[in-house]
């Protein structure tokens, strides 16, 4: 009997993760099927899906923090999931319900393997402050960076960050200035195409991330920081799919390919 798996969020319609999943299923020969689900409410849409027979969730905006309040009343939140408060990826497994959060995986995999950006000893700065870079930021602090700073346009939520993981300094975006080496975008502003308002010194010669992604080209974060006189620039789709294939191995107990994926989705 075949699997159902899809991801969740609001809106949903846009994602490509039915095509990575289809891509992991393939390549790795496991029985599954992998769609869409959009939703208004996250909690009445989980329930039919696994009282339908479901065996797994991605989950999107807008419903991460929403799932981790879902799994924690029925089941159990792991490790980076339960530091960060949300929730990307559920299992369900008879009466057991599993919450994970793979995000920050997909995106050292993405940095480290995919990219060559190693994040031990190096000064990181990480924009935004919302559920996105909450996610991300234990497994950034496991990787040993030498410094680590959270600057947000809103000051207080970087500070509460600041404060719910140690070893991490708060920032507000007018106030930086040069000397990091790894500069990662987790704000929304790509999105609506723009990007966050800090000052071109802060990426002058850092490699720039961007957790948005676009199949389009470059991200507006990308372009900008190369023209400002950043080393290198790359968007999210890596991430995308490496947090995916986290997701897969925690379903299926295998680890998919994910090499090349990337160019074949973007052709």
């Amino acid at each position: 009997m075949t699997d159902r798996y899809a991801v969740i969020g609001n809106p949903v319609g846009h994602s490509l993760s039915p095509r990575i999943h289809a891509h992991f299923a393939a390549a790795t020969g496991e029985d599954l099927a992998y769609g869409t689900l959009p939703a208004e409410a996250f909690g009445a849409a989980a329930e039919r899906f696994f009282g339908g027979g479901g065996r797994g969730l991605n989950v999107t905006l807008p419903f991460k923090l929403d799932a981790f309040e879902w799994v924690t009343a029925r089941g159990t939140v792991h490790g980076a999931a339960r530091d960060a408060g949300a929730v990307n990826t559920v299992a369900v497994s008879g009466e057991r319900v599993d919450g994970y959060n793979t995000d920050g995986v997909g995106l050292l995999r993405d940095l480290e393997h995919n990219l060559g950006v190693g994040i031990a000893g190096r000064r990181v700065l990480v924009l935004g402050a919302g559920g996105a870079v909450q996610g991300v930021l234990g497994p950034l602090l496991d990787a040993g960076p030498g410094r680590l700073t959270v600057a947000n346009r809103t000051v207080s939520k970087a500070e509460g960050l600041a404060a719910a993981f140690s070893g991490v300094q708060a920032a507000g975006l007018a106030e930086l200035d040069a000397g990091y080496d790894v500069v990662i975008n987790g704000t929304s502003a790509g999105v609506g195409g723009g990007r966050p308002g800090i000052q071109a010194e802060v990426v002058d010669g850092a490699f720039c991330y961007d957790m948005f992604y676009t199949l389009d080209g470059e991200t507006p974060f990308c372009r900008w920081c190369v023209a400002s006189g950043a080393a290198r620039a790359a968007d999210g789709l890596g991430m995308l799919i490496e947090q995916a294939a986290e997701s897969f191995f925690l379903w299926r107990g295998v680890h998919p390919p994910t090499r090349g994926l990337a160019r074949s989705l973007a052709a």
